[in-house]
Protein backbone atom coordinates (compact mmCIF):
# COMPACT_ATOMS: atom_id res chain seq x y z
CA UNK A 1 0.00 0.00 0.00
CA UNK A 2 1.16 3.38 -0.94
CA UNK A 3 1.64 6.42 1.54
CA UNK A 4 -1.68 8.24 1.16
CA UNK A 5 0.34 11.67 0.92
CA UNK A 6 1.93 10.76 -2.60
CA UNK A 7 -1.49 10.25 -4.26
CA UNK A 8 -2.24 13.77 -2.52
CA UNK A 9 0.28 15.76 -4.05
CA UNK A 10 1.08 13.82 -7.14
CA UNK A 11 -1.64 12.04 -8.12
CA UNK A 12 -0.30 11.39 -12.19
CA UNK A 13 2.64 10.20 -10.53
CA UNK A 14 -0.06 7.06 -9.58
CA UNK A 15 -1.68 7.15 -12.76
CA UNK A 16 1.43 6.95 -14.51
CA UNK A 17 2.60 4.01 -12.33
CA UNK A 18 -0.89 2.37 -13.25
CA UNK A 19 -0.50 2.57 -16.63
CA UNK A 20 3.24 1.22 -16.41
CA UNK A 21 1.64 -2.03 -15.01
CA UNK A 22 -1.03 -2.40 -17.63
CA UNK A 23 -3.62 -2.24 -15.06
CA UNK A 24 -5.68 0.78 -16.71
CA UNK A 25 -8.97 -0.75 -15.39
CA UNK A 26 -7.74 0.63 -11.85
CA UNK A 27 -7.20 4.13 -13.07
CA UNK A 28 -10.80 5.42 -11.79
CA UNK A 29 -9.65 4.35 -8.36
CA UNK A 30 -7.16 7.66 -7.98
CA UNK A 31 -10.07 10.07 -8.61
CA UNK A 32 -12.12 7.83 -6.35
CA UNK A 33 -9.52 7.65 -3.35
CA UNK A 34 -8.84 11.26 -3.88
CA UNK A 35 -12.67 11.67 -3.10
CA UNK A 36 -12.71 9.57 -0.24
CA UNK A 37 -9.87 11.23 1.15
CA UNK A 38 -11.35 14.74 0.90
CA UNK A 39 -14.50 13.50 2.69
CA UNK A 40 -12.77 11.68 5.19
CA UNK A 41 -10.77 14.48 6.32
CA UNK A 42 -13.90 16.97 6.44
CA UNK A 43 -15.80 14.48 8.23
CA UNK A 44 -12.86 13.96 11.09
CA UNK A 45 -13.28 17.75 10.90
CA UNK A 46 -16.33 18.24 12.10
CA UNK A 47 -16.58 15.28 14.03
CA UNK A 48 -13.62 17.01 16.23
CA UNK A 49 -15.61 20.28 15.76
CA UNK A 50 -18.94 18.72 17.58
CA UNK A 51 -16.82 16.35 20.01
CA UNK A 52 -15.41 19.67 21.64
CA UNK A 53 -19.09 21.44 21.81
CA UNK A 54 -19.87 18.55 23.99
CA UNK A 55 -17.87 20.29 26.84
CA UNK A 56 -19.32 23.19 26.15
CA UNK A 57 -22.79 22.58 25.77
CA UNK A 58 -22.32 20.45 29.68
CA UNK A 59 -20.58 23.71 31.32
CA UNK A 60 -23.85 25.66 29.68
CA UNK A 61 -25.93 23.14 30.80
CA UNK A 62 -24.04 22.80 34.32
CA UNK A 63 -24.10 26.84 34.98
CA UNK A 64 -28.10 27.05 34.01
CA UNK A 65 -28.99 24.59 36.87
CA UNK A 66 -26.87 26.76 39.31
CA UNK A 67 -28.24 29.71 38.27
CA UNK A 68 -32.11 28.03 39.05
CA UNK A 69 -32.32 28.38 35.36
CA UNK A 70 -34.05 25.49 34.21
CA UNK A 71 -36.00 26.08 31.01
CA UNK A 72 -32.66 27.47 29.65
CA UNK A 73 -31.17 24.43 30.67
CA UNK A 74 -33.23 22.21 28.92
CA UNK A 75 -32.99 24.00 25.84
CA UNK A 76 -29.62 23.40 25.73
CA UNK A 77 -29.97 19.47 26.46
CA UNK A 78 -31.60 19.55 23.83
CA UNK A 79 -29.04 21.31 21.70
CA UNK A 80 -26.75 18.76 23.58
CA UNK A 81 -28.77 15.63 22.00
CA UNK A 82 -29.05 17.00 18.93
CA UNK A 83 -25.34 17.29 18.73
CA UNK A 84 -24.70 14.07 19.85
CA UNK A 85 -26.27 12.63 17.44
CA UNK A 86 -24.65 14.20 14.71
CA UNK A 87 -21.52 12.88 16.10
CA UNK A 88 -22.95 9.41 16.29
CA UNK A 89 -23.91 9.60 12.83
CA UNK A 90 -20.64 11.46 11.47
CA UNK A 91 -18.42 8.66 13.25
CA UNK A 92 -20.67 6.03 11.38
CA UNK A 93 -20.04 7.60 7.65
CA UNK A 94 -16.47 7.90 9.06
CA UNK A 95 -16.05 4.57 9.76
CA UNK A 96 -17.14 3.16 6.38
CA UNK A 97 -15.75 5.90 4.82
CA UNK A 98 -12.45 4.61 6.06
CA UNK A 99 -13.28 1.17 4.93
CA UNK A 100 -13.99 1.88 1.09
CA UNK A 101 -11.05 4.13 1.81
CA UNK A 102 -8.42 1.21 2.86
CA UNK A 103 -10.16 -1.08 0.39
CA UNK A 104 -8.96 1.03 -2.36
CA UNK A 105 -6.15 1.89 -1.23
CA UNK A 106 -5.10 -1.80 -1.23
CA UNK A 107 -5.73 -1.93 -4.87
CA UNK A 108 -3.29 0.66 -6.18
CA UNK A 109 -0.13 -1.20 -6.80
CA UNK A 110 3.27 0.32 -5.20
CA UNK A 111 5.90 2.70 -7.23
CA UNK A 112 7.94 0.54 -9.29
CA UNK A 113 11.55 1.18 -9.56
CA UNK A 114 12.83 3.59 -11.75
CA UNK A 115 15.35 0.69 -13.48
CA UNK A 116 12.08 -2.31 -14.22
CA UNK A 117 11.78 -2.89 -17.61
CA UNK A 118 7.79 -2.16 -19.07
CA UNK A 119 6.21 -4.81 -20.20
CA UNK A 120 2.97 -6.88 -20.45
CA UNK A 121 3.60 -9.89 -18.90
CA UNK A 122 6.86 -12.69 -18.04
CA UNK A 123 7.29 -12.86 -21.73
CA UNK A 124 9.17 -9.67 -21.78
CA UNK A 125 10.97 -10.60 -18.81
CA UNK A 126 14.50 -9.69 -19.02
CA UNK A 127 17.64 -12.02 -18.98
CA UNK A 128 20.21 -10.22 -16.69
CA UNK A 129 23.18 -12.50 -16.30
CA UNK A 130 23.71 -16.35 -16.46
CA UNK A 131 26.07 -18.23 -14.54
CA UNK A 132 27.55 -21.61 -15.39
CA UNK A 133 27.21 -22.89 -18.50
CA UNK A 134 24.46 -24.36 -20.00
CA UNK A 135 25.16 -27.50 -21.80
CA UNK A 136 23.22 -30.01 -23.49
CA UNK A 137 23.57 -33.77 -22.88
CA UNK A 138 25.01 -35.86 -25.57
CA UNK A 139 21.88 -38.35 -24.84
CA UNK A 140 18.17 -37.76 -24.52
CA UNK A 141 16.75 -36.39 -21.49
CA UNK A 142 13.87 -37.96 -20.12
CA UNK A 143 10.77 -36.27 -18.83
CA UNK A 144 11.81 -35.78 -14.56
CA UNK A 145 8.86 -38.34 -13.53
CA UNK A 146 10.44 -41.13 -15.78
CA UNK A 147 13.70 -40.18 -14.38
CA UNK A 148 12.40 -40.57 -10.54
CA UNK A 149 10.27 -43.23 -11.54
CA UNK A 150 13.78 -45.10 -13.44
CA UNK A 151 15.25 -44.46 -9.57
CA UNK A 152 12.45 -45.43 -7.56
CA UNK A 153 12.29 -42.14 -6.29
CA UNK A 154 8.30 -41.24 -6.34
CA UNK A 155 5.00 -42.90 -5.78
CA UNK A 156 2.31 -40.61 -7.79
CA UNK A 157 -0.67 -43.41 -7.67
CA UNK A 158 -0.83 -43.89 -4.13
CA UNK A 159 -0.65 -39.95 -3.64
CA UNK A 160 -3.78 -39.47 -5.99
CA UNK A 161 -5.34 -42.38 -3.99
CA UNK A 162 -4.94 -40.66 -0.59
CA UNK A 163 -5.02 -37.03 -1.60
CA UNK A 164 -5.78 -36.22 -5.06
CA UNK A 165 -3.55 -34.90 -8.04
CA UNK A 166 -0.83 -32.48 -7.32
CA UNK A 167 0.55 -34.56 -4.54
CA UNK A 168 3.35 -37.18 -4.27
CA UNK A 169 5.32 -39.51 -2.13
CA UNK A 170 9.11 -39.43 -2.43
CA UNK A 171 11.19 -42.37 -1.41
CA UNK A 172 14.63 -43.58 -0.65
CA UNK A 173 17.51 -41.56 -1.74
CA UNK A 174 15.84 -38.97 -3.50
CA UNK A 175 13.36 -38.27 0.03
CA UNK A 176 16.90 -38.29 1.16
CA UNK A 177 18.05 -35.91 -1.37
CA UNK A 178 15.17 -33.66 -1.18
CA UNK A 179 15.61 -33.26 2.70
CA UNK A 180 19.32 -33.41 1.87
CA UNK A 181 19.22 -30.10 -0.11
CA UNK A 182 16.54 -28.06 2.22
CA UNK A 183 19.29 -29.10 5.18
CA UNK A 184 22.09 -27.69 2.66
CA UNK A 185 20.58 -23.85 2.07
CA UNK A 186 19.54 -23.80 5.85
CA UNK A 187 23.27 -24.61 6.82
CA UNK A 188 24.18 -22.01 3.33
CA UNK A 189 21.92 -19.14 4.66
CA UNK A 190 23.32 -19.38 8.82
CA UNK A 191 26.70 -19.12 7.52
CA UNK A 192 25.79 -15.94 5.75
CA UNK A 193 24.70 -14.33 9.39
CA UNK A 194 20.99 -15.37 8.81
CA UNK A 195 18.68 -16.44 11.93
CA UNK A 196 17.15 -19.81 11.33
CA UNK A 197 13.55 -19.88 11.63
CA UNK A 198 10.58 -22.56 11.65
CA UNK A 199 7.40 -20.34 11.83
CA UNK A 200 3.71 -20.92 11.83
CA UNK A 201 2.43 -22.90 8.55
CA UNK A 202 -0.96 -21.20 9.34
CA UNK A 203 -2.16 -17.43 9.83
CA UNK A 204 -5.03 -15.19 10.18
CA UNK A 205 -6.59 -13.39 6.99
CA UNK A 206 -5.18 -10.12 8.69
CA UNK A 207 -1.69 -11.19 7.92
CA UNK A 208 -2.76 -12.90 4.62
CA UNK A 209 -4.47 -9.31 3.46
CA UNK A 210 -1.32 -7.73 4.25
CA UNK A 211 1.44 -10.05 2.94
CA UNK A 212 0.17 -10.43 -0.78
CA UNK A 213 -2.61 -8.61 -2.90
CA UNK A 214 -6.53 -9.87 -3.09
CA UNK A 215 -6.29 -11.38 -6.34
CA UNK A 216 -3.02 -13.07 -5.12
CA UNK A 217 -4.67 -14.37 -2.12
CA UNK A 218 -7.70 -15.69 -3.99
CA UNK A 219 -5.78 -17.67 -6.41
CA UNK A 220 -2.80 -19.13 -3.93
CA UNK A 221 -4.31 -19.68 -0.15
CA UNK A 222 -6.41 -22.14 1.15
CA UNK A 223 -8.81 -21.46 3.86
CA UNK A 224 -9.43 -23.64 7.25
CA UNK A 225 -13.28 -24.22 7.17
CA UNK A 226 -14.63 -22.51 9.78
CA UNK A 227 -11.41 -21.17 11.20
CA UNK A 228 -9.76 -17.47 10.66
CA UNK A 229 -6.77 -19.40 9.66
CA UNK A 230 -5.23 -19.91 6.23
CA UNK A 231 -2.54 -22.79 5.04
CA UNK A 232 0.54 -20.29 4.19
CA UNK A 233 2.08 -20.68 0.63
CA UNK A 234 5.69 -19.33 1.26
CA UNK A 235 6.98 -18.93 4.87
CA UNK A 236 7.46 -15.31 4.04
CA UNK A 237 4.12 -14.43 5.31
CA UNK A 238 4.01 -15.93 8.55
CA UNK A 239 7.89 -14.50 8.75
CA UNK A 240 7.07 -11.06 7.74
CA UNK A 241 3.24 -11.10 9.92
CA UNK A 242 5.64 -12.14 13.16
CA UNK A 243 6.36 -8.44 12.84
CA UNK A 244 2.68 -6.96 12.37
CA UNK A 245 1.67 -4.21 14.74
CA UNK A 246 5.29 -3.75 16.14
CA UNK A 247 7.71 -0.77 16.40
CA UNK A 248 11.26 -2.00 16.20
CA UNK A 249 14.13 0.06 18.04
CA UNK A 250 16.57 1.08 14.50
CA UNK A 251 19.39 -1.47 16.51
CA UNK A 252 17.17 -4.39 16.15
CA UNK A 253 17.20 -3.61 11.69
CA UNK A 254 18.30 -5.02 9.46
CA UNK A 255 16.56 -8.33 10.79
CA UNK A 256 17.97 -10.98 8.65
CA UNK A 257 16.09 -14.52 8.84
CA UNK A 258 15.97 -17.71 6.41
CA UNK A 259 12.97 -20.27 7.44
CA UNK A 260 11.63 -23.78 6.81
CA UNK A 261 8.42 -24.79 5.96
CA UNK A 262 5.77 -27.10 4.13
CA UNK A 263 3.66 -24.46 1.37
CA UNK A 264 0.31 -24.83 0.24
CA UNK A 265 -0.84 -23.68 -2.80
CA UNK A 266 -4.40 -24.14 -4.97
CA UNK A 267 -2.03 -23.45 -8.30
CA UNK A 268 -5.26 -22.53 -10.12
CA UNK A 269 -4.95 -22.30 -14.06
CA UNK A 270 -2.45 -24.83 -13.77
CA UNK A 271 -1.96 -27.19 -17.12
CA UNK A 272 0.29 -28.88 -19.62
CA UNK A 273 2.72 -31.51 -19.47
CA UNK A 274 5.11 -29.05 -17.21
CA UNK A 275 2.22 -28.41 -14.65
CA UNK A 276 1.89 -32.47 -14.27
CA UNK A 277 4.64 -34.27 -12.21
CA UNK A 278 6.33 -31.69 -9.57
CA UNK A 279 6.71 -29.00 -11.38
CA UNK A 280 3.32 -27.15 -9.98
CA UNK A 281 2.21 -29.33 -6.90
CA UNK A 282 -0.35 -28.29 -4.09
CA UNK A 283 2.11 -28.68 -1.70
CA UNK A 284 5.64 -28.71 -0.95
CA UNK A 285 8.82 -27.56 1.28
CA UNK A 286 10.85 -24.49 0.90
CA UNK A 287 13.87 -22.43 2.51
CA UNK A 288 13.04 -18.87 2.37
CA UNK A 289 15.17 -16.03 3.29
CA UNK A 290 13.66 -12.64 4.48
CA UNK A 291 14.85 -9.06 5.18
CA UNK A 292 13.26 -5.92 7.16
CA UNK A 293 15.30 -2.84 7.05
CA UNK A 294 15.91 0.78 6.63
CA UNK A 295 14.91 1.85 3.44
CA UNK A 296 18.01 3.40 2.39
CA UNK A 297 19.21 -0.60 2.86
CA UNK A 298 17.01 -2.17 0.72
CA UNK A 299 18.67 -1.89 -2.30
CA UNK A 300 21.86 -3.64 -1.28
CA UNK A 301 19.81 -6.46 0.54
CA UNK A 302 17.92 -7.01 -2.81
CA UNK A 303 21.21 -7.39 -4.12
CA UNK A 304 22.50 -9.63 -2.14
CA UNK A 305 19.74 -11.98 -1.42
CA UNK A 306 19.32 -12.97 -5.57
CA UNK A 307 23.10 -13.40 -5.26
CA UNK A 308 22.31 -16.06 -2.17
CA UNK A 309 20.54 -18.08 -4.55
CA UNK A 310 22.44 -17.83 -7.34
CA UNK A 311 25.66 -19.09 -5.42
CA UNK A 312 23.44 -21.61 -3.63
CA UNK A 313 22.76 -23.22 -7.12
CA UNK A 314 26.10 -22.91 -8.48
CA UNK A 315 27.52 -24.61 -5.46
CA UNK A 316 25.10 -27.63 -6.98
CA UNK A 317 26.60 -27.63 -10.31
CA UNK A 318 23.23 -26.24 -11.61
CA UNK A 319 23.66 -23.70 -14.45
CA UNK A 320 20.78 -20.76 -13.74
CA UNK A 321 20.54 -17.08 -15.01
CA UNK A 322 19.04 -13.92 -13.67
CA UNK A 323 15.86 -12.92 -15.28
CA UNK A 324 14.80 -9.04 -14.48
CA UNK A 325 10.82 -9.10 -14.13
CA UNK A 326 9.25 -6.52 -16.40
CA UNK A 327 6.64 -4.30 -14.87
CA UNK A 328 3.34 -6.52 -15.85
CA UNK A 329 4.84 -9.30 -13.90
CA UNK A 330 5.37 -7.75 -10.67
CA UNK A 331 2.32 -8.07 -7.86
CA UNK A 332 0.77 -5.06 -6.97
CA UNK A 333 2.97 -4.87 -3.74
CA UNK A 334 6.49 -5.45 -5.29
CA UNK A 335 8.50 -2.44 -6.17
CA UNK A 336 10.93 -4.72 -8.24
CA UNK A 337 12.11 -8.29 -8.64
CA UNK A 338 14.20 -10.95 -10.06
CA UNK A 339 13.68 -14.25 -10.69
CA UNK A 340 16.50 -16.97 -10.70
CA UNK A 341 15.99 -19.57 -13.66
CA UNK A 342 17.99 -22.98 -13.64
CA UNK A 343 19.01 -25.03 -16.95
CA UNK A 344 16.63 -27.90 -18.62
CA UNK A 345 18.67 -29.93 -20.73
CA UNK A 346 15.52 -31.87 -21.82
CA UNK A 347 13.53 -29.08 -22.40
CA UNK A 348 16.69 -26.80 -23.72
CA UNK A 349 15.69 -23.56 -21.54
CA UNK A 350 15.69 -22.57 -18.26
CA UNK A 351 12.62 -22.19 -15.89
CA UNK A 352 12.14 -20.59 -12.95
CA UNK A 353 13.60 -22.02 -9.37
CA UNK A 354 13.04 -18.86 -7.18
CA UNK A 355 11.96 -15.71 -7.36
CA UNK A 356 13.32 -12.30 -4.92
CA UNK A 357 11.48 -9.28 -4.18
CA UNK A 358 12.03 -5.94 -2.82
CA UNK A 359 8.63 -4.62 -2.21
CA UNK A 360 9.84 -1.15 0.06
CA UNK A 361 7.24 -0.28 2.50
CA UNK A 362 4.19 -1.66 0.70
CA UNK A 363 3.60 -4.36 3.07
CA UNK A 364 4.90 -2.54 6.05
CA UNK A 365 2.04 -0.46 5.98
CA UNK A 366 -0.36 -2.71 5.52
CA UNK A 367 0.87 -4.81 8.55
CA UNK A 368 1.81 -1.65 10.73
CA UNK A 369 5.76 -2.48 10.68
CA UNK A 370 7.98 0.36 11.97
CA UNK A 371 11.03 1.23 13.20
CA UNK A 372 12.10 4.31 15.61
CA UNK A 373 14.70 6.46 13.61
CA UNK A 374 17.53 7.45 16.32
CA UNK A 375 18.05 10.70 14.26
CA UNK A 376 14.71 12.27 14.38
CA UNK A 377 13.11 10.08 16.77
CA UNK A 378 9.99 9.37 14.55
CA UNK A 379 8.13 6.36 13.67
CA UNK A 380 9.30 5.14 10.21
CA UNK A 381 7.91 2.34 8.02
CA UNK A 382 10.78 -0.16 7.24
CA UNK A 383 11.22 -2.13 3.99
CA UNK A 384 10.86 -5.38 3.55
CA UNK A 385 12.35 -8.14 0.80
CA UNK A 386 12.13 -11.84 0.21
CA UNK A 387 13.94 -14.66 -2.07
CA UNK A 388 13.67 -18.29 -2.16
CA UNK A 389 16.80 -20.20 -1.03
CA UNK A 390 15.44 -23.41 -2.50
CA UNK A 391 12.39 -24.99 -3.08
CA UNK A 392 13.18 -29.04 -3.77
CA UNK A 393 10.10 -29.91 -6.04
CA UNK A 394 11.34 -27.47 -9.12
CA UNK A 395 15.10 -27.52 -7.98
CA UNK A 396 14.74 -31.50 -8.31
CA UNK A 397 14.40 -31.15 -11.44
CA UNK A 398 16.63 -29.05 -12.43
CA UNK A 399 19.38 -31.70 -9.86
CA UNK A 400 18.53 -34.59 -12.05
CA UNK A 401 18.23 -33.34 -15.36
CA UNK A 402 21.51 -31.41 -14.94
CA UNK A 403 23.10 -34.34 -13.05
CA UNK A 404 21.46 -37.50 -15.11
CA UNK A 405 24.11 -39.75 -16.54
CA UNK A 406 23.90 -41.75 -19.52
CA UNK A 407 23.43 -45.26 -17.86
CA UNK A 408 20.42 -43.75 -15.63
CA UNK A 409 22.17 -42.88 -12.49
CA UNK A 410 22.31 -39.30 -10.91
CA UNK A 411 25.90 -37.76 -9.72
CA UNK A 412 25.97 -35.64 -6.08
CA UNK A 413 28.10 -32.97 -6.25
CA UNK A 414 30.33 -32.49 -3.02
CA UNK A 415 28.59 -29.73 -1.67
CA UNK A 416 25.73 -32.33 -0.34
CA UNK A 417 27.50 -35.55 0.25
CA UNK A 418 27.75 -35.22 3.29
CA UNK A 419 23.63 -34.91 3.70
CA UNK A 420 23.87 -38.07 1.65
CA UNK A 421 26.01 -40.20 3.79
CA UNK A 422 28.92 -39.37 1.61
CA UNK A 423 27.29 -40.71 -1.56
CA UNK A 424 28.21 -39.79 -4.76
CA UNK A 425 26.00 -41.11 -7.02
CA UNK A 426 22.02 -41.74 -6.92
CA UNK A 427 21.56 -45.39 -8.50
CA UNK A 428 18.70 -47.12 -10.75
CA UNK A 429 16.62 -49.59 -9.16
CA UNK A 430 17.39 -52.93 -10.34
CA UNK A 431 14.87 -53.99 -13.05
Amino acid sequence: MIDINLLRTNPELVRENIRKKFQDKKLPLVDEILALDERNRALQREGDERRAKRNVYAKQIGALMREGKKAEAEEVKELSKQNNDAVAKIEAETAEVAEQLKKDMMMIPNIIADDVPIGKDDSQNVQWNTYLEAKEKPFEVPYHLDILENLGGIDLDSARRTSGNGFYYLTGDIARLHSAVLTYARDFMIDKGFTYCIPPFMIRSSVVSGVMSFEEMDGMMYKIEGEDLYLIGTSEHSMIGRFMNTTLDESQLPQTLTSYSPCFRKEKGAHGIEERGIYRIHQFEKQEMIVICKPEESDYWYDKLWSYTVELFVSMEIPVRTLVCCSGDLADLKYKSLDVEAWSPRQKKYFEVGSCSNLTDAQARRLGIRYKDSKTGKNVYAHTLNNTVVAPPRMLIAFLENHLQADGSVYIPEVLRKYMGGKEYILPKKK
